[in-house]
């Protein structure tokens, strides 16, 4: 475990993602306004950029930021940042690639990782074996929607409610029933609501808090960056990664927190009505951003200002620390962000296993079977231990991204980017 996530992923990810930046020229980076023109231009993409950021802007931005602090120390910060400018590339990858061999119905567009995977492998592998790793990937999906996208995220919330763990998993159960039963209409409808109206008050929040402590802001800098290459931080050393904590942490928490490479969010991208790969590419890019170098950077800092020691309970530590700010404000302020973004979250992850499954079966008999255990998860969720949640989430998470960034590799040449 400790190879596969302090070695192996940060590895695969950081140079996938670097040999990818590079061949797009960076141009995410260096022609920002030529991107920001493209995101605006982009008609009938923005509802499956909101789909898309329901499914990751959950416990990974708040829980999972002060997680990778407690564990990989401040500089597990700089190291989500590095994973996410790199991870952008990939984003971009996956999503133009998702566009390009999307399908349509009755009911519209649909498509994601497990089709790229058969339809860009079937000319060179046969039908039968690319419609096998596709399969495989599409398990991944389903087992990554179970875990991460619903035990960690109720699990994570459990303890925010007066009532027990139990019967708060019964009911939180029922009400995400409520919403992804009425299916992908339904969820896109409540999270395109939800979701920018959540983001903007945790934004105004944290940036109020920043502001109002901008003197401290070159010490938290400052520190972040001495600690992602403090040799004090180290475990063990792999091609010049000698601060594995930081690393491990800060790459497997950026990859819960934006899931750039790991395959997941072009399911929901490819259900947008844009016409255009490269222009919806590139909202993902910005997903990326609004996740990881906004959102988490945010709860960072706030963590930071606030000089609570870190604490292995990172719901108590996150809380904590905008008490410190906020007084008993702080306090119902994170638990209901928590509350929402998971259950944004949960639904949005629902919808990606059931578009994995369909991909296998389009049998109604275990599509009802899925939607049950999915429920029983949750309630599961809610009453067991908070550490081996994200020891499952991290070993399916790593598993499912180093799956799919072999087939990125492998269809590079198909998503040249057009800046």
């Amino acid at each position: 475990m400790n190879f596969l996530c302090g070695v192996l992923l940060p590895s695969i990810l950081i140079f996938t993602g670097l040999g990818f930046g590079l061949s797009y020229k960076l141009f995410y980076i260096f022609h920002p306004v030529k991107l920001l023109k493209d995101i605006l231009s982009n008609n009938g993409g923005f509802k499956s950029l909101f789909l898309a950021l329901a499914g990751t802007l959950g416990i990974g931005n708040i829980v999972g930021v002060a997680g990778a602090i407690y564990y990989g120390g401040y500089g597990a910060i700089f190291w989500m940042w590095i994973s996410a400018i790199f991870a952008m590339s990939l984003k971009y990858a996956e999503v133009k690639l998702a566009l390009k061999y999307r399908q349509r119905n009755e009911f519209g567009y649909f498509g994601g990782a497990p089709f790229y995977i058969q339809n860009g492998l079937k000319n060179k592998l046969g039908k039968n074996i690319a419609f096998f790793f596709g399969s495989v990937f599409s398990v991944f999906c389903i087992l990554n929607s179970l875990s991460t996208g619903n035990l960690v995220q109720i699990n994570g919330i459990a303890s925010l409610s007066p009532v027990p763990n139990l019967f708060f998993g019964i009911g939180f159960a029922i009400l995400s029933l409520v919403i992804i039963l009425g299916g992908k209409k339904r969820i896109t409808s409540f999270n395109s609501i939800l979701i920018p109206i959540l983001s903007f008050l945790y934004v105004f929040v944290c940036l109020g808090i920043i502001v109002l402590n901008f003197k401290e802001i070159p010490s938290v800098v400052e520190l972040i960056f001495k600690d992602a290459f403090s040799f004090k931080s180290a475990s063990y050393g792999f091609l010049g990664f000698g601060f594995s904590r930081a690393i491990r942490y800060g790459v497997s928490r950026g990859i819960l927190s934006n899931e750039a490479g790991c395959g997941t969010s072009p399911c929901a991208h490819a259900s947008s009505n844009a016409n255009s790969p490269h222009k919806q590419a590139c909202l993902g890019i910005f997903e990326v951003f609004i996740d990881t170098i906004l959102l988490c950077t945010l709860t960072a800092f706030v963590i930071i200002l606030s000089n609570k020691s870190p604490e292995e309970n990172a719901m108590n530590m996150v809380i904590s620390a905008f008490e410190c700010f906020l007084g008993s404000f702080g306090r119902y302020f994170v638990s209901i962000s928590c509350i929402l973004f998971a259950l944004a979250t949960i639904c949005t992850q629902y919808f990606y296993g059931s578009e994995s499954l369909s991909f296998m079966t389009k049998s109604r008999g275990i599509s009802v079977v899925y939607t049950i255990i999915f429920a029983l998860v949750t309630v599961l969720g809610a009453v067991i231990p908070m550490s081996l949640m994200w020891e499952i989430s991290d070993l399916i998470l790593a598993l499912m991204t180093i799956f799919n960034l072999i087939f990125l590799i492998i269809l590079f040449k198909e998503t040249k980017n057009e800046c």
